[in-house]
């Protein structure tokens, strides 16, 4: 495979993820709307989970490979860009309220996972032990959440969010085609993360870079196309509940339902993914929720800060 054939199988891989994320996320939203889940809680749960299947089957088959720089690699690199890309854009493009359900447990739990995945990687592996640990937290998360939404909305029947509403009368068709849009979802999803992860590792040993840094760069900025365009869309839409919960659940489950599934199917070698690095992604996660706990919406500076600081960490990590 030559340089521009692996730049071409990337290409292609990236745009099938995108696809299928957009797939997975749209019917499984569709169907969390209609049995009562609230808009901030689709967000933080199944379109996080939805924008992160590009990492998890990224992750999980780098694994199997032997290629834990690319595996470790994708997750802190997508998490640096959910905080310092995706957030910082849209709160460029359109300032967004903040939910204080957000600041007071869910970008702690990010800060958690996050400080917990630095812990397990000390030694520089992640084994099944430590990736079931992780993926356990992501089942007690989610149902977590998703009860406490149900009994919100059904403390709150008079005034359902107008979403709820439209899901719950949708008729039989709709709800077919939201299942068809989940299940093509995911096989593009397949299809596409094999030609991803074939294209970058071919380009690595072509460049002369390691794994890690491909991972970190190229792989994680590629299966994060789905978040950030998901929230750059909410955010434009004035929907800024879901274009945050998108971004923090994201980060939440790349670390639960990515990694700690992927340490579960092979024990991970974290080649190539520095102290320095894993210190970076959780300094980001701290200056969001600084951001975030101030005044109770997104500013355009935040946003800036936070974009120039993840072109300086492009710059660290290839440098």
């Amino acid at each position: 495979m030559t340089l521009l054939q692996s730049l071409l199988a990337m290409g292609g891989g990236v745009v099938l993820l995108v696809a299928g994320a957009e797939g997975l996320v749209r019917g499984a939203s569709a169907l969390a709307l209609r049995v009562g889940i609230t808009p901030l809680v689709v967000g933080l749960t199944v379109v996080a989970i939805g924008t992160s299947s590009p990492e998890l089957v990224v992750s999980v088959q780098a694994a199997l490979a032997g290629q834990g720089g690319v595996a470790v690699g994708n997750v802190v690199g997508s998490n640096v860009a959910n905080l310092g890309l995706i957030v910082g854009l849209a709160a460029i493009l359109s300032p967004m309220a903040v939910d204080r359900t957000l600041i007071r447990f869910d970008v702690p739990i990010m800060l958690a996972s996050m400080v917990l995945l630095v812990v397990f990687l000390l030694d520089g592996t992640l084994g099944r032990i430590e990736g079931g640990f992780l993926a356990s937290g992501a089942v007690f998360y989610t149902v977590w959440k998703i009860r406490a939404s149900r009994r919100e909305v059904r403390e709150q029947q008079a005034e359902l969010p107008p979403e709820v509403r439209d899901a719950i009368t949708e008729s039989a068709l709709g709800f077919k085609r939201h299942i068809l849009l989940v299940i093509g979802g995911i096989a593009l999803l397949v299809f596409g993360s094999e030609l991803l992860l074939n294209g970058a590792v071919a380009a690595a040993e072509m460049l002369g870079v390691s794994e890690a840094v491909v991972g970190l760069t190229l792989v994680a900025l590629g299966t994060s196309l789905p978040e950030l365009a998901t929230t750059a869309v909410a955010a434009r839409k004035g929907q800024g509940e879901l274009a945050l919960g998108n971004a923090v659940g994201s980060n939440i489950y790349n670390v639960f339902s990515v990694i700690g599934p992927a340490s579960l199917v092979a024990p991970i070698t974290a080649t190539g993914v520095s102290a320095t690095t894993l210190a970076i992604m959780g300094g980001f996660g701290v200056v969001t929720l600084g951001f975030l706990m101030t005044g109770g919406r997104t500013q355009r500076w935040e946003g800036a800060v936070l974009m120039a600081g993840y072109v300086a960490y492009i710059w660290y990590v290839i440098q």
